[in-house]
Parts: C-alpha cells; structure tokens; sequence
C-alpha cells in the first residue's frame, strides 16, 4: 500500500541509517551507507571523523558538484514477516551553502542519536531539501 506523505516522513524521520544515492557522471548511481538526521524537511549527512577514509572529499561530493539531485532510500525488512516490510524514498536536492542554522540543528540531531559523534567530529554535513517522499508499506 502507498503511504500517505506524512506517514512516509515520519518513518523516515524515525529511521537514522539508509541508503544515499548519487549520480555519477559516467557510472550513474552511487550508492553508499550512511547515517543522517532529518530536521523540518531537511536531511543531513555528516563527513566524519570518525570513520577511516583516504580523504575527506568524497565521491559523493564530487558527484554533488555535477549534479545536486540524490535520493535517500530506508527500509524495513523481515526475512520472516513480509507483513512487516516497508520501504521510504526522499528525492532531495543538495544544499551547496545551507544556513548555519540548519547545519547547527542537524549536528546536534546527530550528536543526541550517536555517541561516536558527541565532541562533533564532522569534517562537514552535507545538507539536503527533501523535494519529495514516496513510500509502500505492506500494511
């Protein structure tokens, strides 16, 4: 069954792990994990610090550059209870210079949610609008 706008925003605003996707120029879609907060129809995906990384430019910036579109997508699944699978996908646009506000209140999302960021160890957040939020649920 389709979810209703505000159903599919609170399921994704409840979740803190998905799947965020880019558009590559010659490959097309990146997909990666990643870990974000959801603020008043913002989402935000931090770089840390935390995680190892060869840099802190990221392929998925580099693809921001070229092209802000990206989708957010989270689920949930049981092998068991099908019953129970349901799926969110955010269409965003990326923020280049978003507010200082909104980076403010996104970090602090992130900080209460996880404690391997508390002290902000964001080298940055990416900061995205949600332009639009569809979703299924099997009940």
């Amino acid at each position: 069954m389709r979810l209703a706008r505000s159903e599919a925003v609170a399921r994704l605003a409840a979740r803190d792990h998905g799947v965020l996707c880019t558009v590559h120029a010659t490959r097309g879609v990146d997909a990666v994990p990643c870990v974000f907060a959801a603020d008043d129809g913002f989402i935000g995906v931090p770089v840390d610090r935390v995680k190892p990384k060869s840099t802190f430019r990221l392929q998925r910036e580099r693809n921001l550059d070229a092209d802000r579109r990206a989708t957010l997508l989270v689920e949930q699944w049981d092998r068991d209870d099908w019953s129970q699978l349901w799926w969110v996908r955010a269409s965003l646009r990326w923020e280049a210079d978003p507010s200082p506000r909104q980076v403010d209140d996104l970090s602090a999302q992130l900080r209460r949610r996880f404690s391997q960021y508390v002290g902000e160890p964001f080298a940055r957040i990416h900061v995205f609008r949600i332009i639009e939020v569809t979703g299924w649920a099997a009940r």
